[in-house]
């Protein structure tokens, strides 16, 4: 099962198991979810769905909204700017398609700006899970609370869940070196990319808000940091800047740089266009460790 299909499982049975969640479609998904008095489908008006989430919370609901992340995100941009963020209203996104999942759809499917403009709003934490179990974990949480939420799914997945949250060092190098820390779907290729280097490895889901302190825990003194993050490159590097503002430090940024690739193809082939595969990743990392 996709983060998408778990997703659509969830979504069904938090409408029979708790009277607050309402969920807000347009058209994407509405044939996955079980019909319910509180699901509203208003067809292809990414704005209004936005805006009919902020309503349904001003009357005390739990709205989740779901939609192509270039159609939940970026279409209805002034509506979260506005009906959500500015009035301090709760609500839970989920989006799916990530960067490039549906790469044969062109780049009015593609998305790999979605976390860098959303994280431009105060308030809003922004999760991007590696693998379904992790997502159940995010939506759970999401819906137990009344803040702001963005939970990223990809068809990019890593094979096995981590079981904690927050930012969890995964391995330790024998000697002082870099830290290579893993976003999300990232995690798989940066661990076959980094099988035989003798560097510290982390995972992080919950980007925003960043983990600051974390960060400096695991970096243990240490003053290298290579983050790997599945959307655009840099999305989180003026986080890590900011953690580590006091001291001398390097960061290597690796992402997707160039969205505009104007080519079709599969999801496997942008990966490794955007040098997000095991090679890419390993190329870069080499570079930067000279």
């Amino acid at each position: 099962m996709t983060m998408r299909e778990r997703f659509y499982a969830l979504a069904g049975a938090a409408l029979e198991d708790d009277e607050r969640v309402a969920i807000v479609l347009a058209a994407i998904g509405a044939g996955a979810i079980p019909e319910h008095p509180r699901l509203y489908d208003v067809g292809i008006r990414e704005q209004l769905m936005i805006g009919v989430a902020a309503g349904l919370a001003l009357e005390g609901y739990r709205p989740v909204a779901h939609s192509y992340a270039t159609f939940l995100i970026e279409r209805p941009w002034e509506q979260i700017k506005l009906d959500l963020s500015h009035n301090d209203l709760g609500a839970v996104l989920v989006s799916n398609g990530a960067s490039y999942d549906d790469s044969r759809s062109g780049r009015t499917h593609h998305a790999p700006e979605d976390v860098a403009l959303l994280a431009t709003l105060p308030g809003w934490r922004i999760e991007v899970p590696g693998h379904p179990d992790e997502l159940e974990r995010s939506f759970a949480r999401a819906l137990r609370g009344n803040d702001r939420v963005y939970i990223r799914t990809s068809l990019e997945e890593n094979p096995a869940p981590v079981p904690d949250d927050g930012l969890v060092v995964l391995r330790r190098a024998s000697r002082p070196g870099p830290l290579v820390l893993a976003v999300g779907p990232t995690l798989a290729p940066t661990l076959s990319a980094t099988a035989d280097l003798d560097v510290d490895l982390a995972y992080l889901t919950t980007v925003r808000p960043f983990p600051r302190i974390e960060l400096r825990t695991a970096l243990a003194g240490r003053d290298e940091v290579a983050l790997v993050e599945p959307y655009l490159a840099g999305t989180s590097a003026a986080e890590v800047g900011a953690a580590l503002a006091d001291r001398r430090h390097r960061v290597l940024a690796i992402g997707i740089e160039n969205p505009e690739l104007r080519r079709y193809g599969t999801p496997g082939e942008h990966r490794a266009a955007h040098g997000l595969d095991a090679r890419g990743i390993r190329a870069r990392l080499e570079r930067f460790l000279g």
